[in-house]
Protein backbone atom coordinates (compact mmCIF):
# COMPACT_ATOMS: atom_id res chain seq x y z
CA UNK A 1 0.00 0.00 0.00
CA UNK A 2 1.50 3.31 -1.06
CA UNK A 3 0.95 5.73 1.92
CA UNK A 4 -0.11 9.28 1.86
CA UNK A 5 2.18 12.45 2.69
CA UNK A 6 1.17 13.46 6.43
CA UNK A 7 -0.38 17.22 5.85
CA UNK A 8 -2.61 15.50 3.31
CA UNK A 9 -3.32 12.10 5.11
CA UNK A 10 -4.79 14.58 8.52
CA UNK A 11 -6.76 16.43 5.67
CA UNK A 12 -8.15 13.51 4.63
CA UNK A 13 -9.18 11.87 8.07
CA UNK A 14 -10.65 15.42 8.92
CA UNK A 15 -12.75 15.63 5.97
CA UNK A 16 -13.93 12.01 6.44
CA UNK A 17 -15.01 13.00 10.01
CA UNK A 18 -16.23 16.16 9.39
CA UNK A 19 -17.61 16.90 6.36
CA UNK A 20 -18.47 13.71 4.29
CA UNK A 21 -21.03 12.03 7.14
CA UNK A 22 -23.12 15.55 6.86
CA UNK A 23 -22.79 15.77 3.07
CA UNK A 24 -20.55 18.65 3.23
CA UNK A 25 -17.57 19.24 1.00
CA UNK A 26 -14.93 22.69 0.03
CA UNK A 27 -17.94 23.91 -1.96
CA UNK A 28 -19.72 24.23 1.20
CA UNK A 29 -16.85 26.39 2.98
CA UNK A 30 -16.83 28.14 0.51
CA UNK A 31 -20.27 29.67 0.17
CA UNK A 32 -20.13 30.26 3.79
CA UNK A 33 -16.82 31.82 3.91
CA UNK A 34 -18.52 34.21 1.22
CA UNK A 35 -21.09 34.78 3.07
CA UNK A 36 -19.36 36.24 5.85
CA UNK A 37 -17.34 38.26 2.96
CA UNK A 38 -19.92 39.71 1.47
CA UNK A 39 -19.26 41.90 4.42
CA UNK A 40 -16.45 43.61 4.75
CA UNK A 41 -14.25 41.82 7.40
CA UNK A 42 -9.97 41.51 7.89
CA UNK A 43 -10.43 38.16 8.77
CA UNK A 44 -12.91 35.42 8.97
CA UNK A 45 -12.30 31.22 9.61
CA UNK A 46 -14.01 28.17 9.69
CA UNK A 47 -12.94 25.73 12.70
CA UNK A 48 -14.52 21.93 12.84
CA UNK A 49 -13.73 20.03 15.95
CA UNK A 50 -14.37 16.06 16.48
CA UNK A 51 -13.02 14.99 19.70
CA UNK A 52 -13.66 11.25 21.48
CA UNK A 53 -12.24 11.77 25.05
CA UNK A 54 -12.23 8.58 27.69
CA UNK A 55 -11.06 9.05 31.26
CA UNK A 56 -10.63 6.50 34.07
CA UNK A 57 -9.96 6.79 37.60
CA UNK A 58 -8.97 4.87 40.81
CA UNK A 59 -9.46 5.53 44.55
CA UNK A 60 -9.08 2.75 47.55
CA UNK A 61 -8.11 -0.14 45.33
CA UNK A 62 -10.63 -0.22 42.67
CA UNK A 63 -11.49 1.79 39.27
CA UNK A 64 -14.57 3.63 40.59
CA UNK A 65 -15.17 5.47 37.27
CA UNK A 66 -14.60 5.59 33.58
CA UNK A 67 -16.17 7.97 31.27
CA UNK A 68 -16.54 8.13 27.01
CA UNK A 69 -17.85 11.10 25.12
CA UNK A 70 -17.61 12.34 21.76
CA UNK A 71 -18.18 15.73 21.01
CA UNK A 72 -18.44 17.70 17.52
CA UNK A 73 -19.01 21.02 16.30
CA UNK A 74 -18.24 23.88 13.89
CA UNK A 75 -17.38 27.83 14.96
CA UNK A 76 -17.38 30.56 12.52
CA UNK A 77 -15.55 33.79 13.50
CA UNK A 78 -15.47 36.86 11.51
CA UNK A 79 -12.82 40.03 12.63
CA UNK A 80 -13.20 43.50 12.10
CA UNK A 81 -10.68 45.20 13.29
CA UNK A 82 -10.00 44.28 16.79
CA UNK A 83 -13.81 43.43 17.08
CA UNK A 84 -15.30 39.67 16.68
CA UNK A 85 -18.17 38.48 15.69
CA UNK A 86 -18.33 34.22 16.87
CA UNK A 87 -21.02 31.86 16.15
CA UNK A 88 -20.90 27.58 16.76
CA UNK A 89 -23.67 24.79 16.69
CA UNK A 90 -22.62 21.90 17.53
CA UNK A 91 -24.91 20.57 14.43
CA UNK A 92 -22.93 19.97 11.68
CA UNK A 93 -25.08 20.75 8.75
CA UNK A 94 -25.06 23.44 5.63
CA UNK A 95 -27.63 24.78 7.41
CA UNK A 96 -25.93 25.51 10.54
CA UNK A 97 -23.12 26.70 8.33
CA UNK A 98 -24.42 29.21 6.41
CA UNK A 99 -26.96 30.25 9.47
CA UNK A 100 -23.73 30.71 11.38
CA UNK A 101 -22.11 32.59 8.59
CA UNK A 102 -24.68 35.28 8.23
CA UNK A 103 -24.91 35.71 11.69
CA UNK A 104 -21.51 36.32 11.90
CA UNK A 105 -20.66 38.97 8.79
CA UNK A 106 -22.85 41.65 10.15
CA UNK A 107 -19.76 42.97 12.42
CA UNK A 108 -18.64 43.98 8.97
CA UNK A 109 -20.13 47.18 6.86
CA UNK A 110 -21.72 46.00 3.39
CA UNK A 111 -19.16 45.41 1.01
CA UNK A 112 -19.44 47.59 -2.14
CA UNK A 113 -19.08 45.25 -4.80
CA UNK A 114 -21.57 42.36 -3.82
CA UNK A 115 -20.37 39.82 -6.08
CA UNK A 116 -18.46 37.28 -3.66
CA UNK A 117 -14.49 37.08 -4.63
CA UNK A 118 -12.97 34.13 -5.82
CA UNK A 119 -10.55 32.59 -3.60
CA UNK A 120 -7.97 30.15 -4.49
CA UNK A 121 -7.80 27.33 -2.14
CA UNK A 122 -4.49 25.88 -0.88
CA UNK A 123 -3.90 23.39 1.75
CA UNK A 124 -1.72 25.05 4.52
CA UNK A 125 2.11 23.56 5.64
CA UNK A 126 2.40 21.74 8.26
CA UNK A 127 4.74 19.62 10.53
CA UNK A 128 4.44 15.82 11.73
CA UNK A 129 5.59 16.16 14.83
CA UNK A 130 3.33 13.16 16.09
CA UNK A 131 1.91 10.29 14.93
CA UNK A 132 -1.95 10.63 13.83
CA UNK A 133 -3.23 7.77 15.81
CA UNK A 134 -6.42 7.70 17.98
CA UNK A 135 -4.49 6.51 21.51
CA UNK A 136 -8.19 5.48 23.01
CA UNK A 137 -7.73 2.39 20.41
CA UNK A 138 -4.18 1.59 21.69
CA UNK A 139 -5.22 -0.42 24.58
CA UNK A 140 -8.04 -2.15 25.22
CA UNK A 141 -10.44 -1.49 28.30
CA UNK A 142 -9.35 -4.79 30.81
CA UNK A 143 -5.77 -3.77 30.10
CA UNK A 144 -6.33 0.12 30.86
CA UNK A 145 -8.06 -0.86 34.49
CA UNK A 146 -5.08 -3.78 34.72
CA UNK A 147 -2.20 -0.40 34.41
CA UNK A 148 -3.97 1.79 37.47
CA UNK A 149 -4.05 -1.57 39.39
CA UNK A 150 -0.43 -2.12 39.21
CA UNK A 151 0.10 1.39 39.66
CA UNK A 152 -1.74 1.17 43.08
CA UNK A 153 -0.35 -2.24 43.75
CA UNK A 154 3.31 -0.57 43.07
CA UNK A 155 2.70 2.70 45.40
CA UNK A 156 1.78 0.37 48.50
CA UNK A 157 4.34 -2.09 48.22
CA UNK A 158 6.89 1.36 48.38
CA UNK A 159 6.12 1.83 52.22
CA UNK A 160 3.85 0.98 55.00
CA UNK A 161 3.38 4.37 55.42
CA UNK A 162 1.31 4.94 52.47
CA UNK A 163 -2.36 5.33 53.60
CA UNK A 164 -3.81 5.89 50.21
CA UNK A 165 -3.67 5.76 46.42
CA UNK A 166 -5.34 7.66 43.66
CA UNK A 167 -4.59 7.31 39.93
CA UNK A 168 -5.99 8.36 36.77
CA UNK A 169 -5.76 7.64 32.82
CA UNK A 170 -6.85 9.52 30.66
CA UNK A 171 -6.76 9.94 26.50
CA UNK A 172 -8.23 12.38 24.11
CA UNK A 173 -8.28 11.84 20.23
CA UNK A 174 -9.18 15.15 18.52
CA UNK A 175 -9.50 15.92 14.73
CA UNK A 176 -9.16 19.76 13.83
CA UNK A 177 -10.04 21.27 10.07
CA UNK A 178 -9.25 25.11 9.42
CA UNK A 179 -10.64 26.74 6.32
CA UNK A 180 -9.84 30.67 6.53
CA UNK A 181 -11.41 33.57 4.17
CA UNK A 182 -7.59 33.62 2.50
CA UNK A 183 -7.86 30.69 0.94
CA UNK A 184 -6.21 28.61 3.03
CA UNK A 185 -7.42 25.21 4.49
CA UNK A 186 -5.68 22.62 7.07
CA UNK A 187 -5.90 19.93 9.35
CA UNK A 188 -4.65 18.36 12.53
CA UNK A 189 -4.80 14.90 14.30
CA UNK A 190 -4.01 15.31 17.88
CA UNK A 191 -3.47 12.19 19.98
CA UNK A 192 -3.37 12.56 23.78
CA UNK A 193 -3.08 10.92 26.82
CA UNK A 194 -1.68 11.28 30.71
CA UNK A 195 -1.42 9.20 33.59
CA UNK A 196 -1.18 10.66 36.99
CA UNK A 197 -0.94 9.05 40.47
CA UNK A 198 -1.67 10.40 43.96
CA UNK A 199 -0.70 9.02 47.16
CA UNK A 200 -0.99 9.69 50.48
CA UNK A 201 1.19 8.97 53.43
CA UNK A 202 0.55 8.75 57.23
CA UNK A 203 2.72 8.57 59.99
CA UNK A 204 1.66 8.93 63.70
CA UNK A 205 -1.42 11.24 62.75
CA UNK A 206 -0.15 13.81 59.85
CA UNK A 207 -0.69 13.02 56.63
CA UNK A 208 1.13 14.56 54.01
CA UNK A 209 0.36 14.38 50.03
CA UNK A 210 2.96 13.39 46.54
CA UNK A 211 1.88 13.51 42.96
CA UNK A 212 3.60 12.70 39.69
CA UNK A 213 2.41 11.78 36.39
CA UNK A 214 3.28 12.48 32.84
CA UNK A 215 2.19 11.99 29.26
CA UNK A 216 1.79 13.62 25.68
CA UNK A 217 0.88 12.87 22.15
CA UNK A 218 1.34 9.23 21.71
CA UNK A 219 -0.16 6.10 22.39
CA UNK A 220 -0.79 3.83 25.87
CA UNK A 221 2.34 2.21 25.16
CA UNK A 222 4.50 4.78 26.78
CA UNK A 223 3.47 3.62 29.99
CA UNK A 224 5.34 0.80 29.95
CA UNK A 225 6.56 -0.64 33.58
CA UNK A 226 9.81 1.58 33.73
CA UNK A 227 7.88 4.41 33.92
CA UNK A 228 5.08 3.55 35.89
CA UNK A 229 7.88 2.48 38.29
CA UNK A 230 8.97 6.42 37.98
CA UNK A 231 5.92 7.93 38.37
CA UNK A 232 5.15 5.52 41.64
CA UNK A 233 8.73 6.43 42.61
CA UNK A 234 8.33 10.00 42.54
CA UNK A 235 4.87 10.70 44.18
CA UNK A 236 5.57 8.11 47.36
CA UNK A 237 8.77 9.62 47.84
CA UNK A 238 7.69 13.41 47.70
CA UNK A 239 4.89 12.67 50.16
CA UNK A 240 7.20 10.61 52.35
CA UNK A 241 9.31 13.48 52.28
CA UNK A 242 6.92 16.01 53.09
CA UNK A 243 6.10 14.10 56.42
CA UNK A 244 8.98 14.98 57.88
CA UNK A 245 8.97 18.89 56.66
CA UNK A 246 9.26 21.72 59.01
CA UNK A 247 7.96 25.00 58.89
CA UNK A 248 9.17 27.18 55.97
CA UNK A 249 11.34 30.42 56.83
CA UNK A 250 10.52 33.55 56.01
CA UNK A 251 12.16 37.05 54.24
CA UNK A 252 14.46 37.81 52.00
CA UNK A 253 16.87 35.12 50.69
CA UNK A 254 18.64 33.07 47.87
CA UNK A 255 16.47 30.48 46.16
CA UNK A 256 17.39 27.92 43.85
CA UNK A 257 14.58 26.45 41.87
CA UNK A 258 14.94 22.97 40.49
CA UNK A 259 15.10 21.98 36.91
CA UNK A 260 11.49 20.91 35.11
CA UNK A 261 8.44 21.58 36.37
CA UNK A 262 9.25 24.80 38.07
CA UNK A 263 9.13 26.09 35.41
CA UNK A 264 5.99 26.73 35.45
CA UNK A 265 6.56 29.80 37.20
CA UNK A 266 8.28 31.00 34.47
CA UNK A 267 4.74 30.41 32.28
CA UNK A 268 3.16 32.10 34.64
CA UNK A 269 5.01 34.94 36.13
CA UNK A 270 6.42 35.56 32.46
CA UNK A 271 5.23 33.95 29.79
CA UNK A 272 1.19 35.13 30.13
CA UNK A 273 2.60 38.49 30.41
CA UNK A 274 4.26 37.99 26.60
CA UNK A 275 1.27 37.24 25.11
CA UNK A 276 0.06 39.50 22.21
CA UNK A 277 -3.54 40.46 23.27
CA UNK A 278 -1.75 42.32 26.70
CA UNK A 279 0.80 43.78 25.32
CA UNK A 280 -1.47 45.44 22.67
CA UNK A 281 -3.82 46.67 24.78
CA UNK A 282 -0.84 47.96 26.69
CA UNK A 283 -2.08 45.85 29.80
CA UNK A 284 1.05 43.78 30.68
CA UNK A 285 4.22 44.85 32.13
CA UNK A 286 6.33 44.06 29.40
CA UNK A 287 4.31 46.14 27.16
CA UNK A 288 6.22 48.20 24.78
CA UNK A 289 9.51 46.99 25.64
CA UNK A 290 10.98 45.18 22.48
CA UNK A 291 14.85 45.56 22.42
CA UNK A 292 14.83 46.43 26.56
CA UNK A 293 16.66 44.13 28.84
CA UNK A 294 14.31 42.40 30.88
CA UNK A 295 15.80 39.71 32.48
CA UNK A 296 19.95 39.29 33.32
CA UNK A 297 22.46 38.22 30.92
CA UNK A 298 22.07 34.48 30.20
CA UNK A 299 18.22 34.39 30.05
CA UNK A 300 17.27 33.14 26.89
CA UNK A 301 13.50 32.23 26.76
CA UNK A 302 11.29 30.12 23.70
CA UNK A 303 7.69 29.16 23.31
CA UNK A 304 8.42 26.09 20.90
CA UNK A 305 5.31 24.57 19.75
CA UNK A 306 7.66 22.09 17.38
CA UNK A 307 8.88 19.81 19.81
CA UNK A 308 7.83 15.73 18.52
CA UNK A 309 5.27 14.08 20.88
CA UNK A 310 5.27 17.05 23.43
CA UNK A 311 1.70 18.22 25.46
CA UNK A 312 2.14 21.50 24.50
CA UNK A 313 3.19 20.89 20.60
CA UNK A 314 0.93 21.26 17.38
CA UNK A 315 1.17 20.63 14.01
CA UNK A 316 -0.93 24.01 13.27
CA UNK A 317 -2.46 26.15 15.92
CA UNK A 318 -5.64 26.75 15.65
CA UNK A 319 -5.63 29.60 12.92
CA UNK A 320 -4.01 27.14 10.62
CA UNK A 321 -0.93 28.80 10.39
CA UNK A 322 2.23 26.32 11.20
CA UNK A 323 3.55 26.41 15.05
CA UNK A 324 6.88 27.27 15.64
CA UNK A 325 10.34 27.93 17.92
CA UNK A 326 9.94 31.62 18.87
CA UNK A 327 12.49 33.45 20.94
CA UNK A 328 10.83 35.51 23.20
CA UNK A 329 13.75 37.07 25.34
CA UNK A 330 17.37 36.37 23.96
CA UNK A 331 19.83 36.88 26.51
CA UNK A 332 18.16 39.11 28.23
CA UNK A 333 16.70 41.09 25.72
CA UNK A 334 13.02 40.89 24.82
CA UNK A 335 12.76 39.97 21.38
CA UNK A 336 9.13 39.23 20.61
CA UNK A 337 5.79 38.45 21.81
CA UNK A 338 3.48 35.31 21.27
CA UNK A 339 0.69 36.32 18.52
CA UNK A 340 -2.69 34.94 17.03
CA UNK A 341 -3.56 36.22 13.88
CA UNK A 342 -5.48 39.22 14.93
CA UNK A 343 -3.25 40.79 17.48
CA UNK A 344 -0.27 40.36 14.83
CA UNK A 345 -1.86 42.12 12.37
CA UNK A 346 -2.80 44.77 14.76
CA UNK A 347 0.26 45.09 15.84
CA UNK A 348 1.73 44.87 12.48
CA UNK A 349 3.80 41.48 13.04
CA UNK A 350 3.29 37.90 11.69
CA UNK A 351 1.83 35.07 13.65
CA UNK A 352 3.54 32.81 15.51
CA UNK A 353 1.55 29.97 15.14
CA UNK A 354 -0.30 31.10 19.30
CA UNK A 355 -3.54 30.73 17.69
CA UNK A 356 -4.99 28.62 20.44
CA UNK A 357 -8.35 28.00 21.62
CA UNK A 358 -10.31 25.05 23.75
CA UNK A 359 -12.48 23.97 21.32
CA UNK A 360 -15.20 24.90 18.51
CA UNK A 361 -17.19 26.47 20.96
CA UNK A 362 -14.37 29.04 21.51
CA UNK A 363 -12.71 32.25 19.98
CA UNK A 364 -8.99 31.88 19.57
CA UNK A 365 -6.52 34.03 21.31
CA UNK A 366 -2.56 34.06 21.78
CA UNK A 367 -1.60 31.10 23.90
CA UNK A 368 1.61 29.48 25.02
CA UNK A 369 2.67 25.68 23.67
CA UNK A 370 5.98 24.83 25.55
CA UNK A 371 7.20 27.51 27.26
CA UNK A 372 10.89 27.00 28.34
CA UNK A 373 14.34 28.74 29.55
CA UNK A 374 17.52 27.53 27.77
CA UNK A 375 20.14 26.36 29.82
CA UNK A 376 23.38 27.91 30.90
CA UNK A 377 26.87 26.38 32.13
CA UNK A 378 26.73 25.61 35.75
CA UNK A 379 26.50 21.95 37.02
CA UNK A 380 23.35 22.19 39.22
CA UNK A 381 25.38 20.74 42.29
CA UNK A 382 27.68 23.96 42.08
CA UNK A 383 24.64 26.66 41.93
CA UNK A 384 23.30 24.08 45.36
CA UNK A 385 26.65 24.54 46.99
CA UNK A 386 26.65 28.08 45.87
CA UNK A 387 23.86 28.83 48.94
CA UNK A 388 24.83 30.46 52.24
CA UNK A 389 21.52 30.28 53.68
CA UNK A 390 18.56 29.20 51.16
CA UNK A 391 15.56 27.44 50.29
CA UNK A 392 15.89 25.11 47.24
CA UNK A 393 12.04 24.35 45.62
CA UNK A 394 11.88 21.31 43.51
CA UNK A 395 8.05 21.05 43.01
CA UNK A 396 5.32 23.42 42.76
CA UNK A 397 1.52 23.75 43.24
CA UNK A 398 -0.74 26.76 42.70
CA UNK A 399 0.22 30.42 42.30
CA UNK A 400 -1.77 33.83 40.90
CA UNK A 401 0.03 36.25 38.90
CA UNK A 402 -1.09 39.70 37.94
CA UNK A 403 -0.70 40.44 34.44
CA UNK A 404 -0.68 44.18 34.36
CA UNK A 405 2.24 44.39 37.36
CA UNK A 406 3.75 41.16 36.81
CA UNK A 407 3.74 40.25 40.91
CA UNK A 408 2.94 36.56 41.49
CA UNK A 409 2.20 34.50 44.44
CA UNK A 410 3.20 30.73 44.09
CA UNK A 411 3.05 27.70 46.84
CA UNK A 412 6.38 25.59 46.96
CA UNK A 413 4.95 21.86 47.30
CA UNK A 414 7.95 20.74 47.58
CA UNK A 415 11.43 22.67 48.80
CA UNK A 416 14.48 22.08 51.18
CA UNK A 417 16.13 24.78 53.37
CA UNK A 418 20.08 24.69 52.40
CA UNK A 419 22.70 25.91 54.63
CA UNK A 420 26.83 26.64 53.83
CA UNK A 421 25.61 24.51 50.30
CA UNK A 422 23.69 21.64 52.06
CA UNK A 423 20.54 20.32 52.01
CA UNK A 424 19.00 20.60 56.25
CA UNK A 425 15.75 19.65 55.96
CA UNK A 426 12.54 19.30 54.07
CA UNK A 427 10.52 22.28 54.69
CA UNK A 428 6.88 23.22 54.51
CA UNK A 429 4.06 26.19 53.89
CA UNK A 430 7.20 27.97 51.36
CA UNK A 431 5.58 30.97 48.82
CA UNK A 432 7.56 32.69 46.29
CA UNK A 433 6.53 36.83 46.45
CA UNK A 434 7.85 39.08 43.61
CA UNK A 435 7.43 40.65 40.31
CA UNK A 436 7.96 38.55 37.20
CA UNK A 437 9.97 41.15 35.21
CA UNK A 438 11.90 41.59 38.40
CA UNK A 439 12.34 38.33 39.00
CA UNK A 440 14.18 37.57 35.94
CA UNK A 441 16.30 39.81 36.81
CA UNK A 442 17.21 38.39 39.47
CA UNK A 443 18.60 35.24 38.04
CA UNK A 444 22.43 34.83 39.14
CA UNK A 445 23.63 31.29 38.40
CA UNK A 446 21.55 29.17 35.21
CA UNK A 447 21.86 25.45 35.26
CA UNK A 448 23.77 22.96 32.21
CA UNK A 449 20.16 20.67 32.90
CA UNK A 450 17.30 22.06 31.20
CA UNK A 451 14.94 19.79 31.20
CA UNK A 452 10.90 19.69 29.90
CA UNK A 453 8.13 18.37 32.74
CA UNK A 454 6.69 15.34 32.22
CA UNK A 455 4.11 16.30 29.97
CA UNK A 456 1.02 17.30 32.80
CA UNK A 457 0.71 21.29 32.50
CA UNK A 458 -2.83 22.38 31.52
CA UNK A 459 -3.23 26.39 30.97
CA UNK A 460 -6.17 28.71 31.78
CA UNK A 461 -7.13 31.82 30.55
CA UNK A 462 -10.33 33.82 30.41
CA UNK A 463 -12.09 30.45 31.37
CA UNK A 464 -10.69 28.23 28.25
CA UNK A 465 -8.37 25.75 29.29
CA UNK A 466 -5.32 23.92 26.90
CA UNK A 467 -2.97 21.51 26.98
CA UNK A 468 0.49 23.04 27.40
CA UNK A 469 4.55 22.40 28.49
CA UNK A 470 7.10 23.74 30.71
CA UNK A 471 10.70 23.90 31.32
CA UNK A 472 13.56 25.41 32.79
CA UNK A 473 17.08 24.11 34.43
CA UNK A 474 18.39 24.50 37.75
CA UNK A 475 18.27 28.14 38.77
CA UNK A 476 19.61 30.70 41.16
CA UNK A 477 17.69 33.60 42.09
CA UNK A 478 19.16 35.99 44.68
CA UNK A 479 17.14 38.36 47.05
CA UNK A 480 13.60 37.04 46.23
CA UNK A 481 10.75 36.96 49.13
CA UNK A 482 10.07 34.18 50.34
CA UNK A 483 6.65 33.49 52.73
CA UNK A 484 6.82 30.96 55.22
CA UNK A 485 5.19 29.81 58.43
CA UNK A 486 8.09 29.75 61.04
Amino acid sequence: MIAREPTIERLAIAKSLLLTPFGLDERHLERALAEIRAHRVDEADLYFQYTRSEAWSLEEGIVKTGSFSIDQGVGVRAVSGDKTAFAYADDISEASLLDAAHTVRTIGRAAQNKRAKVVNRRVASARSLYAGLDPIASLDSASKVALLERLERRARAKDPRVAQVMAGLAAEYDVVLVARADGTLAADVRPLVRLSVTVIAEQQGRREVGSAGGGGRFGFAYFDDAMVEQYVDEAVQAALTNLDARAAPAGEMTVVLGSGWPGILLHEAVGHGLEGDFNRKGSSAFSGRIGQRVAAKGVTVLDDGTISDRRGSLNIDDEGHLSARNVLIEDGILRGYIQDAMNARLMGVKPTGNGRRESYAHVPMPRMTNTYMLGGDFAPEEILASIDRGLYATNFGGGQVDITSGKFVFSASQAYWVEKGKIQYPVKGATLVGSGPECLKRVSMIGNDMRLDSGVGTCGKEGQSVPVGVGQPTLRLDGLTVGGTA
